[in-house]
């Protein structure tokens, strides 16, 4: 057995985009991500053009650390999450921050595949 100690100050990758950046670590078979979105960041407006999708179809299991977001399901359930919310949200989404302070939340599924540009595939 050995140890593995990673930062997110040193990610194994960063995809950036308008108003927030998603940071990678990879750990063995695990993938966990850190997002940071700035007070006006939306979803489908800062990663859904560049994705091509009309709405996020990535599953995701997290944790907020700071900020409030909203997230609306395609069928129009809404909820907010805030600072140490844990949460599961199946594929079909918008986002968007809510506030003057930024969100960060950290992301233990889903994180390969989420912010992919349309023309990419997951990381091995």
């Amino acid at each position: 057995m050995h140890t593995i100690l990673k930062r997110f100050e040193s990610p194994d990758e960063v995809r950036q985009f308008d108003l927030g950046r998603f940071e990678l670590i990879r750990v063995g078979d695990m993938t966990i991500g850190r997002a940071t979105y700035a007070p006006g960041w939306k979803w489908s407006v800062h990663v859904g053009t560049a994705t091509g999708s009309a709405s996020c179809q990535v599953a995701h299991v997290g944790m907020v650390v700071s900020g409030r977001m909203v997230v609306r399901m395609d069928d129009g359930q809404e909820f907010e999450m805030c600072a140490g919310d844990v949460f599961s949200i199946g594929p079909g989404h918008d986002a968007w921050v809510v506030g003057d302070e930024p969100y960060i939340s950290l992301h233990f599924g889903g994180a390969d595949e989420y912010a992919l540009d349309k023309d990419d595939s997951p990381s091995d």
